[in-house]
């Protein structure tokens, strides 16, 4: 096999992955249907429980798709009555936007791009509600800016009120540790291709089986999203209802090995060396980022950009991405932004070098502080 170059993905996700994960889905032709690979797939999502969740009450339903498959999954299957959904990023959003799409009864607590959610107004929220809201949605990472939300004290809040969380862990998961019984969390979505660091086209809803089990009274909104029904027909024959990503189960098992030798814990203090090497550097050249230390994922973060007449995004992407490293645009309406991620299979001394050419850049543009 030919040599594969070794890209520096600074994007929030696909991320850069091992060699060991890309040849693994180097495997002979087989067909989806074969008990072979349907032991895979038993493999990866009893693994994908684990990592957060006893197997015995919680189980991983997969979806061939992006992570928001699974958001839309879960929002679509399980919301029968209302929901309050949390926007305080791009994610947010869109889950508010699935919501219209299947006219769903939902309410938007719009909450600071970059501070912690105020408890006392979302209590606020619920007891004000106009009508019955059976579930709560929020994104634990909002890579918008790099927020982190806390989950623990809106689990507390809905148990409170006898409200099922629902929540998008797409950069968070297999990075920031999550326990969803202690969080009180009823169902989560993630994918394969950020923290897991596992190649995309795999997400999956981590849910309770009891309450999912509850799915099948709800008349059915979707058809290949249907969550009770990729639970029940996996449950009963060891497969997917429909034709899965087949290489990329291999790659993600080989993702899985990796993550349990590495421990969730470790890759996590790995991703915030390379955070604290990134920002320490950044200003030094005088660059701020938005989200304060104390609500930051230390994952993924959003920048102010250069003042500069010759400053320009994507000429600065270009003159990167020509050397081997990906960064990406800001979200943000009305303000300057781009975003760097330090996740995926990196470390802070590709973040060195990272700076190094950033440095570069900046002294191309004559940038000044």
């Amino acid at each position: 096999m030919k040599s594969i170059a070794r890209n520096i993905l600074l994007n929030p996700g696909p991320a850069t992955t091992t060699k060991s994960v890309k040849v693994a889905q180097v495997v002979p032709d087989i067909c989806p249907r074969e008990k072979d690979f349907g032991n895979v797939m038993e493999f990866v999502s009893e693994k994908l429980t684990c990592f957060i969740a006893d197997p015995a009450s919680y189980t991983t339903v997969l979806f061939g798709g992006s992570g928001t498959a699974a958001v839309e999954s879960i929002i679509s299957s399980a919301v029968d009555q209302g929901v309050i959904i949390i926007n305080n990023g791009a994610y947010g959003k869109r889950m508010c936007e699935i919501a219209d799409a299947y006219s769903l009864k939902y309410i938007e607590f719009h909450s600071s791009l970059t501070e912690p959610i105020d408890m006392e107004e979302l209590e606020n929220c619920i007891n004000k509600s106009a009508f019955t809201c059976s579930h709560l949605a929020v994104v634990h990472h909002e890579t918008t800016t790099g927020l982190l939300n806390d989950i623990t004290s809106i689990g507390k809040l809905c148990k409170k009120y006898g409200i099922d969380l629902i929540v998008d862990a797409m950069s968070s998961y297999a990075a920031i540790p999550i326990n969803m019984k202690d969080m009180n969390i009823s169902h989560l979505a993630a994918s394969s291709n950020k923290n897991l660091q596992g190649m995309p086209g795999i997400s999956f809803v981590i849910a309770n089986i009891e309450k999912l089990k509850a799915f099948h009274k709800i008349k059915p909104r979707n058809y290949y999203l249907n969550l009770f029904a990729q639970y029940d027909y996996f449950s009963n024959t060891g497969q997917m209802r429909f034709t899965p990503p087949v290489q990329t189960f291999y790659a993600l098992k080989q993702a899985i090995h990796e993550l349990e030798a590495e421990t969730i814990e470790r890759r996590y203090a790995r991703y915030v060396r390379s955070w604290e090497t990134l920002t320490n550097g950044f200003n030094k050249f005088g660059l701020k980022y938005l989200v304060p230390e104390s609500s930051h994922s230390k994952l993924i973060t959003s920048f102010k950009e250069p003042v500069c007449s010759r400053y320009d995004f994507t000429e600065m992407h270009d003159f990167l991405y020509s050397q081997g490293y990906t960064i990406y645009p800001g979200k943000l309406t009305g303000l300057k932004t781009f975003r760097i991620a330090n996740i995926g299979d990196i470390t802070n001394k590709d973040i060195e070098k990272f700076l190094n050419l950033f440095e570069e850049y900046l002294k191309q543009i004559r940038y000044t502080q």
